[in-house]
């Protein structure tokens, strides 16, 4: 059992507001594996008081000195690469090999650059006879998810850091050891107390204080979109910068000259990533209505493929969910579907056999007849894909459009060309033209109500960053 019973505030660990805990559970097992603590607003008031005290001096610290503490966190990450690894596939149940590769190794890649992108950054410009200036926001609230828990963590905090913001950070609670373990990383590098504070808690308390706060100049939160819109609506009250990345019901539109068993195989796999808790999943399929028979088969066969297990099992590609609470909503979906009247086609909301206690679902497939259906509308955060047949290309795109969100999808087609065209007519922040990969680099954020602002490469750095136009005489 992992205890960690301090908060990291000001540079030090130091003791909670209350003497309260969260119990963190094994998703493999269904057991206790760790306790944090339950952080009170009082604590949170405090780490912000630290975060502003320390604004300044850090705001003016030189971009390469910042650049090199960046450096640093990212060599002891990477120092402590397996821990975070086994950690996060016993919180989020993502398999250990994929864990590695994804929710470790992506995060380091990030520090990495976001240390390069601190030194090279020009932030100041001539414009006419004004010089324009990029100053960092001020204090940032993060407040992030148990889905990608240290990847969605250093997307804000390394952009931050960088700008020359300072932080607090509130981890999800389901997900929090791999904070605490970036927080003994930012110790160790030295970075100046108050830059970086960590406060563990739940939503409507640590995150909500941080939200409403009138010292933190930002909040970056990255959740579902009900959450979403209460960290704005409470942000809203000091006129704070909100940046927000939400949920999603993305579409992966196959087109009738498309490789359709790759397209259909790819999107699958897609779908069933972190056993479908994963915002930008495309858990829409859009298939000719001419081959809904083919697509039916491909993705029966493809679905059935996923070896469901504990993520340190041999072979496996589908760990379990996070939680107790997040198996039983998918499982709800999963029977929503059925009394809806779509077509199970495989898995369904009985238990996988012989997996143990965990928090397992099998990996499900539907064909959603009816684009206004709940499995073809609501985000399931699970591994539950809907295969919706359309009759014209025109049709596909009022179908994948026909959303509240859009945050992401995929265009397959004979040519680059053909997917380009259909791409440039969907609402949604992100799209994969025939398997292209994920390029961290290049912005990703969401329309609608997949939420604003922009994260990743140059345009993660530029949402911590003011204008300031200071005019010299003529």
């Amino acid at each position: 059992m992992i205890e960690r019973k301090q908060l990291y505030i000001g540079g030090r660990w130091v003791a909670p507001s209350s003497t309260q805990t969260l119990e963190v559970t094994d998703s493999n097992t269904g057991e206790p594996w760790a306790t944090i603590p339950a952080g009170t607003e009082a604590d949170a008031e405090a780490a912000v008081a630290a975060a502003r005290a320390a604004f300044d001096g850090w705001s003016q610290t030189p971009a390469a000195t910042r650049a090199e503490f960046v450096q640093k966190i990212a060599d002891g990450l990477k120092a402590r690469s397996e821990e975070l690894a086994k950690a996060i596939a016993t919180e989020v149940g993502m398999p250990l090999k994929l864990s590695t590769m994804v929710q470790v190794g992506g995060p380091l890649a990030a520090w990495q650059h976001y240390a390069k992108l601190a030194r090279e950054f020009v932030y100041d410009e001539k414009v006419g006879h004004s010089v324009v200036t990029r100053e960092p926001v001020g204090v940032v609230g993060a407040i992030t998810p148990w889905n990608y828990p240290l990847n969605q963590i250093t997307l804000k905090v390394a952009p931050a850091l960088a700008a020359g913001c300072t932080v607090v950070l509130k981890p999800s609670e389901v997900a929090p050891i791999n904070a605490f373990i970036l927080a003994d990383v930012i110790h160790d590098a030295g970075l100046p107390p108050g830059v970086f504070n960590l406060v563990t808690g739940l939503g409507p308390v640590v995150g909500e204080a941080l939200a409403k706060h009138p010292e933190v100049d930002m909040v970056s939160f990255t959740g579902s979109t009900r959450a979403g819109k209460r960290v704005s609506e409470v942000g809203a009250q000091t006129v704070k910068r909100v940046a927000l990345e939400l949920g999603g019901k993305s579409a992966s539109i196959v087109l009738d000259d498309a490789d359709f068993e790759k397209a259909v195989r790819a999107s699958v796999a897609n779908c069933y990533m972190n056993s479908g808790q994963t915002c930008a999943a495309w858990t829409r399929l859009l298939v000719p209505r001419a081959r809904l028979d083919e697509a039916r088969a491909v993705a029966k066969a493809a679905a059935e493929s996923f070896t469901v297990g504990s993520a340190f099992g041999e072979g496996v590609k589908l760990g379990p969910l996070v939680s107790a609470l997040q198996r039983d909503r998918v499982l709800g979906y999963i029977r929503k579907g059925v009394e809806e009247g779509c077509e199970l086609v495989t898995g369904g909301a009985e238990p996988p056999q012989g997996v143990g206690n965990g928090y397992f679902v099998k990996p499900t497939v539907f064909v959603v007849a009816d684009p206004k259906a709940t499995l073809a509308q609501e985000e399931v955060f699970g591994p539950v894909l809907a295969i919706i047949p359309y009759d014209t290309e025109a049709d596909a795109i009022r179908i994948a459009n026909d959303s509240i969100y859009g945050l992401s999808g995929a265009v397959w087609a004979g040519s680059d060309e053909r997917a380009m065209q259909v791409a440039r007519r969907l609402r949604t922040g992100q799209v994969d033209l025939n398997g292209g990969r994920w390029n961290p680099q290049a912005p990703f954020g969401g329309y609608k109500q997949s939420g604003r602002g922009r994260e990743n490469g140059v345009y993660g750095l530029e949402e911590f960053l003011e204008y300031k136009a200071m005019q010299l005489r003529a």
